[in-house]
């Protein structure tokens, strides 16, 4: 009988393999593909906003946007995107010496801001569509509360959280890995993303969604205005996003990412498998 998965050294071996592919790939597939990825990410922060926007309980609404926002990943992985946190695990390649690292930061970068172009297109357009004026501009104003809440995070709990949220999300890229069917891909991406979702976990590129859109929502009087109205947040404060302290943000969690990314996961599964590897060929 066939094999539902592949065995977690058959994980780490596609890996390496799919590295190998990702730094081999032409500057303009990279941004092609990193555009696309970022815009999937933010496709999933905007749903998972408007779901959640009406819902007064803090944990009924990280359970709402949990529920919703692992979409984003799943179209990246099903449709083969780049994304720059789950190219995090290129690190395996390189451990294994068939990438340089020249090679995988080139990807690192170049993918990083292809998905940042992507997200930053997605949150411009949601809000050119009139989007944030659902309820009567609540949207708009729980768009600012969002981002202001991550700006404001302290640089240190940026990079914990950062750490926390990229070893979910590479634990679904492996596990995703592991199913050999579109729907078992699905679940092993949906249950990892939804847990860091509904911790609160901080993820760089749907920051790049969520930092521009409270943004463009705070240079416009009358979200700002439905902004205090619902949340008690002011003018001043609205006045924060349009200072240093999304980049902050956004800085220290990528750095957060790359840790969770490489060292916690990649570094540790390619360790505990690669002995592994040489037994592929009997399973």
């Amino acid at each position: 009988m066939e094999k539902q998965m592949y065995t977690p050294a058959e994980v780490l071996e596609n890996n390496i393999n799919g590295g190998v592919t990702k730094s081999k790939l032409t500057i303009a597939k990279m941004i092609m593909l990193g555009i696309f990825a970022g815009a999937f990410i933010a496709f999933g922060g905007a749903a998972s906003s408007v779901a959640a926007h009406g819902v007064s309980d803090v944990g009924l609404t990280r359970l709402v946007t949990g529920a919703v926002f692992p979409v984003g990943l799943m179209m990246v992985v099903l449709t083969g995107s780049e994304l720059f946190t789950g190219n995090n695990l290129m690190i395996m390649a390189f451990f294994d010496k068939k990438i340089s690292a020249g090679a995988m930061l080139r990807n690192l970068i170049i993918v990083y801001f292809s998905n940042l172009i992507g997200a930053v297109l997605i949150s411009v357009l949601v809000f050119y569509s009139g989007q944030f004026d659902y309820s009567q501009g609540g949207l708009g104003a729980y768009t600012i509360k969002v981002a202001l809440a991550k700006a404001a995070i302290t640089p240190g709990r940026a990079v914990v959280s950062g750490i926390l949220c990229n070893i979910l999300v590479c634990l679904a890229i492996l596990m995703s890995g592991a199913a050999k069917d579109v729907c078992g891909k699905i679940l092993a991406i949906f249950f990892p993303i939804s847990a860091f979702v509904i911790c609160g976990f901080e993820h760089c590129v749907a920051n790049m969604f969520y930092l521009p859109a409270g943004m463009l929502a705070a240079a416009d009087p009358d979200y700002v205005s439905k902004a205090e109205e619902l949340y008690g947040i002011t003018k001043e404060q609205c006045g924060q996003l349009l200072s240093f302290m999304p980049v902050r943000n956004l800085i220290c969690v990528t750095v957060g990412n790359m840790i969770g990314g490489m060292l916690f996961v990649g570094t540790v599964f390619y360790f505990a498998h690669r002995k592994n590897k040489e037994n592929l060929n009997a399973l």
